[in-house]
């Protein structure tokens, strides 16, 4: 498999954790290996293209904060060939609070729930994601792949190909503390975590205390600020 997507893929041991994601205030640990983030990038993968027609070449936004689901949707985008972009976009993913007109053809919502559950009550004008995703297969075969030259984000007017994405960001073969940012700082990490063979741990809403009693307990590096 070419581009972004394909790294997953080739992580030497898909059954140790990969993406591992804190939230002190509900308070939630959840956490994915290789295997298990796949499955879902795959899953995601499926509903766009199965369920929604989703095309490569077609752009998406991201309105999510830093979140194991947001990292899900950055490689299920990839996969299926989508442009994440800070733009208008063909599809809008929304966080529960549904902040803003996205003015897309398709919106998706994710209600940020422990382990991935569903909205309580289904948004209005939004596709409940959670109640959607789970309903589609764990393998995923595109019959479009993006390439290597295929353009991966489109930010501030720039456009990035995997190739080139890939290139920009240092190898990081550790496993990386990191705290809420914006999506290219997410895009960074993720990137360099998959390319360099890394692992990811983030932390939302949590003290400096909880901070390092984390980097302890995962034996993860915090990220540079």
């Amino acid at each position: 498999m070419s581009g972004l997507a394909g790294l997953l893929a080739r992580i030497a041991d898909p059954s140790r954790p990969f993406l591992t994601y804190y939230d002190e205030g509900v308070p939630e640990r959840v956490e994915l290996s290789a295997i298990t983030t796949a499955n879902w990038v795959n899953k995601t993968a499926n509903m766009l293209t199965e369920g929604f027609d989703a095309e490569r070449g077609m752009s998406v936004r991201l309105d999510l904060p830093s979140h194991w689901e947001s990292y899900v949707w950055l490689l299920a985008s990839w996969t299926v060939g989508l442009v994440v972009t800070d733009g208008p976009a063909d599809i809008a993913v929304l966080g529960p609070d549904l902040a803003g007109e996205p003015g897309a053809e398709l919106t998706f919502a994710l209600s940020l729930r422990p382990m991935g559950l569903r909205f309580l009550s289904p948004p209005e004008g939004s596709i409940d994601y959670n109640a959607e995703v789970l309903g589609f297969g764990d393998h995923f075969f595109s019959l479009d792949p993006p390439e290597d030259e295929s353009p991966a984000m489109r930010w501030s007017g720039v456009e990035t190909s995997h190739a080139d994405l890939v290139a920009s960001v240092e190898p990081r073969g550790s496993r990386l503390l990191l705290e809420p940012a914006d999506l290219p700082t997410d895009i960074d990490a993720l990137v360099g975590a998959l390319s360099g063979g890394g692992s990811l741990v983030l932390a939302a809403r949590c003290s400096a205390e909880q901070l390092a009693s984390i980097a302890r307990d995962e034996q993860a590096t915090p990220s540079a600020p």
